[in-house]
């Protein structure tokens, strides 16, 4: 019995041993297959103390960033001088078990960049990071001519605006002599003119008006476009604005026998918002409409009050705008429509008018079908409520600054 009870306990420990071992062959397997993917991976994974030496490395590493200094002198002495103060910040992050990412510039080629991303083990003690190293070279290339190109385009653009605005004040001041000679020539004011030359001074008259409106136009633009358009914020009835704006168009929508039709509210709707500028909206959507609604026609304007914002809509029974050009709208010297439509214009008045709008934080909207008419609605957060108080006085609101 005693044989027996030996041999079965030689034989468990036998078994017993033989699991170990295929456990542990299983377990070492396991380890080299991992350490195999580690060691192929295309970026390098390094295992770092707390200070940045290298424990342990895995994988390609990046070209001018050597394995070997990284365990001898740790990460820091890689690292290029003025980049050390963001990798040692990210490496404080990483122990604070915080993710960070850095960028740098190995000392052994300053015209690679590393990208580095960092975590912190919270296996061991002390706690370890692991770190991924990459080569952010060719990405550090492309955003660096991505924002020479950007720097460019606006320092281009910026100079555009100012030789537009220089130039736009460069030729008022002969156009306005052009105008008012042309303008006493028609009206015959120092005696008789032929009437052919009285016709050709109606044409001049009527050429510089045109001129002098695009001219207006592009320096308005330009100022906005240049940061150096300043409003002047002061408070109205926006009905006055409208009813200038109407009475500047009367004439032209009589020529062209269109009908023209204001729906205003009865009572004051003040604005807090610059004056000039809102009158400058009005007028050229009140101008655009006329000019492409054929005779017969008509242009509505509306203005109100929904809440805190101010809703300006000028609808008309015109052309129309098809779906593909409707999203050009409203940018510089975009126009839509066929050679004779755009023959009318410059493209700047609808560009203008979103400039103009945005300035007051607001916004613009195109509403249009080609054959039917279009209506186009600025909104602006300008209205001022006005409420009642005690006996005869009233307090004034702002419900929301320009």
């Amino acid at each position: 019995a005693a044989l027996l009870t030996a041999g079965a306990a030689a034989l468990a420990l036998r078994l017993s041993a033989a699991r170990q071992a295929r456990r542990l062959a299983a377990a070492e397997g396991a380890m080299t297959r991992i350490e195999k993917v580690l060691a192929g991976q295309p970026g390098l994974t390094l295992v770092l103390d707390a200070s940045g030496a290298a424990l342990a490395a895995y994988g390609a590493a990046p070209a001018a960033l050597p394995v070997d200094p990284l365990f001898e002198e740790g990460l820091i002495a890689a690292v290029h001088a003025p980049d050390r103060p963001a990798v040692q910040a990210a490496l404080a992050k990483a122990r604070a078990g915080v993710e960070a990412q850095v960028r740098f510039a190995p000392r052994l080629a300053l015209d690679r960049r590393i990208l580095l991303v960092l975590r912190r083990l919270d296996q061991g003690d002390p706690p370890r990071l692991i770190a991924l190293a990459l080569d952010a070279t060719l990405a550090h290339a492309r955003e660096a001519g991505l924002e020479a190109a950007r720097a460019e385009a606006e320092a281009q653009n910026a100079g555009k605006s100012r030789f537009l605005a220089n130039m736009s004040h460069e030729l008022r001041t002969p156009l306005n002599a052009v105008l008012g000679f042309s303008d006493i020539m028609r009206q015959r004011l120092f005696g008789p003119v032929p009437d052919r030359y009285a016709d050709y001074a109606r044409s001049i008259h009527e050429a510089g008006g045109h001129l002098l409106d695009l001219i207006n136009d592009v320096l308005d633009v330009s100022r906005i476009e240049a940061a150096r358009y300043d409003l002047s914020i002061e408070r109205f009835d926006v009905r006055e604005v409208v009813s200038e704006a109407l009475a500047l168009v009367r004439v032209q929508a009589d020529d062209k026998g269109v009908d023209l039709a204001a729906v205003l509210p009865p009572e004051p709707l003040t604005v807090a918002a610059d004056r000039r500028a809102l009158k400058q909206i009005a007028l050229n959507l009140l101008s655009n409409a006329v000019k492409f609604t054929p005779a017969g026609g008509s242009v509505t304007v509306r203005a109100e009050a929904l809440g805190s914002d101010l809703e300006l809509t000028v609808a008309d029974t015109g052309v129309g705008v098809a779906p593909e050009d409707l999203a050009r709208l409203g940018r510089p010297f975009e126009q839509a429509g066929g050679a004779e439509q755009r023959a009318q214009g410059t493209g700047l008045g609808l560009s203008l008018v979103r400039a103009l709008a945005e300035l007051h934080h607001g916004a613009m909207s195109i509403d249009s079908t080609l054959g039917e008419g279009t209506a186009v609605t600025v909104r602006l957060p300008v209205v001022v409520a006005r409420e009642p108080i005690l006996g005869d006085a009233e307090v004034i609101r702002l419900n929301r600054s320009a």
